[in-house]
């Protein structure tokens, strides 16, 4: 059975996506199975938050991306709680900010030679960020590319394939994209038949977060839920507007889906 079809197998249907029901643990496993095939197919890694949910009910092309991924994974507490007051539980959150340091850990302790190109964050954050894996995972992680890709690349199609050659040429088994949703889950479906990588993990803010250039919440508001809090205090321009309308249209998704599990009764 190739990854891919693998991937496919006993996922959950929630908030009109399906959702990969795993541990960190068994998701960590999963992407070290895929490292270890020769393929280079470009299979992407999403992770659903409800502001993904909420954007995924009236983007189809985000909505595609979602399907043509190889794992979906839960990204938030509110995501995990409402699948439980669903009656579809899923295990735990995976957020893409700790899924990748994870990998990273298993990579080095397994010695799995791995090649990573970043892509993402703003000017030279790719760069720090470079700096930061060597330092922490260089015994067996190589970091090959560390790139800020121009405002608006993904609206510029030659710019676009210059990035894609750019990684293809680096030799990466990782690409680690990281310029937000749903910009590089669509970016990542776009041109993955170019990348030439094994893995691609659309990860959002976390290059900034191993750059140093910006703080995980503190470990108890991760633990009760807060992390979002924690956020929107720190870039509350961005983040009060997303986080408002989240809080009004997530819950009436899941009265949604709560319903319509109601009348299949």
């Amino acid at each position: 059975m190739n990854p891919s079809a693998s991937a496919q197998r006993d996922r959950v249907s929630l908030f009109g996506i399906q959702i990969d029901p795993l541990t960190m643990k068994a998701a960590v496993d999963k992407l070290l199975t895929l490292l270890h095939t020769p393929q280079r197919a470009s299979h992407y890694v999403v992770t659903p938050n409800t502001d993904h949910i909420v954007m995924l009910q009236s983007d189809a092309a985000f909505h595609k991306a979602y399907l043509n991924a190889f794992l979906v994974v839960a990204d938030g507490k509110p995501v995990v709680l409402a699948s439980r007051l669903l009656g579809k539980p899923l295990p735990e959150t995976v957020p893409g900010s700790d899924l990748l340091p994870a990998l990273f850990t298993e990579i080095c302790a397994k010695k799995i030679s791995t090649k990573v190109f970043l892509f993402g964050a703003g000017p030279g954050v790719a760069l720090k960020a470079r700096d930061n894996i060597q330092t922490r995972w260089g015994s067996t992680l190589q970091v090959v590319g560390a790139t800020s890709p121009a405002f608006g690349f993904e609206h510029d199609a030659p710019a676009s394939a210059a990035y894609a050659r750019e990684i293809a040429q680096s030799g990466a088994d990782i690409l680690v994209i990281g310029v937000g949703a749903p910009k590089q889950e669509l970016w990542a479906l776009a041109h993955r038949e170019q990348l030439n990588v094994k893995l691609v993990l659309c990860v959002g803010a976390t290059i900034d977060f191993l750059a140093g250039e910006k703080q995980r919440a503190p470990q108890w508001m991760q633990r009760t839920g807060l992390e979002w809090f924690y956020r929107m205090c720190q870039e509350p321009k961005r983040m009060v507007r997303r986080y408002g309308k989240d809080a009004v249209v997530f819950p009436f998704i899941v009265l949604r889906d709560a319903l319509q599990r109601t009348e299949k009764r």
